[in-house]
């Protein structure tokens, strides 16, 4: 725990008039060595008819762990190992056709892929026809034991950590983590290790206010809300909140419940957002909410950790993202953003 809190007060400093901070994970399960002898390849996921960007495309290798996700402006980039190039990349988004896509059509400098809009329209039939969305929620989280893995592994990670000033840049930290992700039904908590970092700033001609915020990389892990439920349902139940169901939709071949959930008591800070489970497995594959922060002081209090006396500084917007993956048959935490 020292080294996390060392780690902490080194990358968690912000700016006041910061308009974006973005704490997020991207992980593979591979070795140190498989770090140093890669090849990576960059480039961009596009709307096929808006040629627009897609964020949140998840770029999979085929029969690995393999792994990558767009960032917001639809771009990318894959690193794989040099000894074995003979791969298949999957590349899939909610909404979207899900393409697989050789190595040997990426180039080394930039590759553009567009995806088409899916038009299948889903029955209720491959939906089961539920009518009970807090059961299903319900069932879910007691699944985790059976759909979920249920040994250690070693994930290694890319975190990035960012302060923007409208939209530029002023501080970037990034970092390659070692993860030691424990089995989804352990009580045991995952740990985290630094392998490499690096941060670079540029506070030139901007007035700036030091402040201390909540950030670093041990942070995103307890958005695994399989792994650490409490982090969003409280006490790991589900009975303060309202969930109702939104159009169904389809993720890579699978036919997906769309559960909105929202707090019901929002005296204090309260989450909303979308729950995206597999209706046949019943396994949460995609998680976005939100923490609504109407009450600035008790949401400063929970993401302010220091600030000169006289500022006021209190967050105005949240986000969170956790994404899962898939390996024989069992499922594991592969992307989160805060």
């Amino acid at each position: 725990m020292k080294f996390i809190q060392k780690l902490l007060d080194q990358l968690s400093y912000g700016l006041l008039l910061v308009t974006c901070v973005l704490f997020s994970f991207h992980l593979n399960a591979q070795n140190n060595d498989e770090i140093v002898s890669y090849i990576e390849y960059k480039g961009k996921v596009i709307d096929k008819n808006s040629e627009d960007g897609i964020a949140s495309t998840h770029l999979k290798v085929k029969n690995s762990t393999l792994s990558t996700i767009t960032n917001n402006e639809g771009e990318f980039s894959l690193k794989v190992p040099k000894e074995n190039l003979d791969l298949v990349v999957s590349v899939y988004v909610l909404g979207y056709e899900t393409k697989n896509i050789h190595l040997d059509y990426f180039n080394r400098d930039y590759t553009t892929i567009a995806l088409e809009i899916t038009t299948e329209k889903l029955s209720e039939v491959e939906l089961f026809s539920a009518v009970d969305a807090k059961k299903i929620v319900k069932q879910t989280l007691e699944n985790k034991g059976d759909n979920y893995l249920n040994e250690p592994i070693l994930l290694t990670g890319f975190y990035r950590e960012s302060i923007q000033q409208r939209n530029k840049h002023v501080s970037l930290s990034e970092a390659v983590v070692n993860i030691e992700k424990q089995p989804y039904n352990s009580k045991r908590e995952d740990r985290v290790s630094l392998f490499k970092a690096r941060k670079s700033s540029d506070y030139n001609n901007l007035d700036t206010l030091a402040v201390k915020l909540k950030g670093g990389p041990f942070g995103p892990l307890y958005v695994d809300i399989m792994k650490y439920p409490d982090f969003l349902f409280y006490n790991s139940t589900v009975e303060g909140f309202k969930f109702t169901f939104d159009e169904p939709t389809k993720f890579e071949d699978r036919y997906l419940y769309v559960i909105n959930f929202e707090e019901i008591n929002t005296s204090q800070p309260w989450y909303f957002g979308k729950l995206y489970i597999d209706a046949k497995t019943l396994t949460l594959v995609k998680a976005d909410y939100s923490l609504n922060v109407d009450n600035r002081r008790a949401a400063m209090n929970m993401f302010v950790r220091k600030k000169p006396g006289s500022a006021k500084v209190f967050p105005i917007e949240t986000a969170y993202q956790i994404d899962y993956s898939e390996e024989n048959g069992k499922w594991y935490y592969s992307y989160s953003s805060a």
